[in-house]
């Protein structure tokens, strides 16, 4: 037998339902997530450039090579004439020179001290040093932070 048909009646208001619309408007998940991942990468890629070229700039390397060391011996001063070569990529300064571990005062010193990335040719007189005649010297530039840039190790002539 049936049940009665007060058990199947339709609630009050009818019957609701709800349908969903697709809107054009939006995006499906995968065209979104492409879309962000997109994104991702180009902004991930925009700021590793922008930290190497930081990276660079702070981390260019200073380095003279000196290429000639002539030694002059006219009494009463004996000098020692250094030519240098920026062989770096930054501008160096030279703040302190020391021959056999030992300082040279800055004012035994003249010419140039500051050498541009590429120049060369440029020379440095080391003035008053009592240099003996086939003695081992070795000469060393540190810029003006204290950070060695070039050495060389010569002998004076005979």
């Amino acid at each position: 037998m049936s049940p009665p048909l007060r058990y199947l009646s339709v609630p009050k208001g009818g019957m609701k339902t709800k349908m969903r619309t697709k809107s054009r408007k939006a995006l499906s998940p995968v065209v979104a997530s492409i879309i962000l991942i997109a994104v991702t990468v180009a902004v991930s890629i925009a700021v590793a450039a922008w930290m190497g070229a930081l990276t660079f700039n702070f981390m260019g390397s200073s380095s003279l090579t000196i290429t000639d060391v002539n030694f002059d011996s006219t009494a009463p001063m004996y000098n020692i004439t250094l030519t240098m070569k920026n062989t770096g990529t930054k501008q160096v300064t030279i703040g302190q020179i020391k021959i056999n571990n030992v300082n040279i005062p800055t004012a035994n010193y003249t010419g140039t001290t500051t050498l541009a990335p590429g120049v060369s040719g440029q020379t440095l007189k080391i003035m008053y040093y009592a240099w003996s005649n086939g003695n081992p010297y070795k000469i060393e530039l540190y810029d003006s932070n204290g950070q060695g840039v070039g050495s060389t190790q010569v002998n004076a002539p005979q």
